[in-house]
């Protein structure tokens, strides 16, 4: 379905995945953007399939995880409303890195990597700040990653 929400410019706006855009260019994404649904304990991506979209999260909550090596799933972190997931795979073109799972119903807003490729082609100043601000995302995982393992390091796993 393809989104078309009154309130959707709002709610974007209020994403870190969004913010900075032009109306131009956040009225360009919204037309791009294809909401998907989906059922408790639903995958919605599993850890090494391929990849070509990345989501970011109208309403419900997800569970990132990733495999061990005895085939046991680690818990990674929750997801829940203006969050996103699956950015990584649009940049560095690559398998996904973990299995994400509806806990609850969920509703998502998935952007291919075929439409981001026609923001760059449509409107660059847009696509910039798209990529920046997934970067900034990105940095602060990695941030809060460097923490959790310094505190683990520490035997501090509060």
């Amino acid at each position: 379905m393809i989104v078309a929400a009154p309130d959707l410019r709002a709610f974007l706006l209020a994403t870190p995945f969004f913010g900075g855009l032009s109306d131009g260019g956040l009225d360009l994404l919204m037309s791009m953007l294809v909401e998907r649904c989906f059922d408790a304990n639903a995958t919605v991506v599993a850890e090494g399939e391929p990849g070509r979209s990345m989501f970011i999260v109208k309403s419900g909550r997800l569970a990132v995880s990733k495999r061990a090596n005895a085939g046991s799933a680690i818990p990674i972190s929750r997801l829940e409303r203006g969050d996103f997931f699956g950015e990584m795979t649009l940049i560095e073109m690559q398998n996904r890195s973990a299995t994400v799972v509806a806990e609850v119903p969920t509703v998502l807003y998935e952007l291919t990597a075929q439409n981001l490729y026609a923001c760059y082609k449509a409107d660059i100043h847009a696509y910039v700040v798209v990529l920046q601000n997934i970067n900034r995302e990105l940095c602060r995982r990695l941030r809060r990653a460097d923490n959790r393992f310094t505190r683990q390091q520490l035997g501090d796993d509060d």
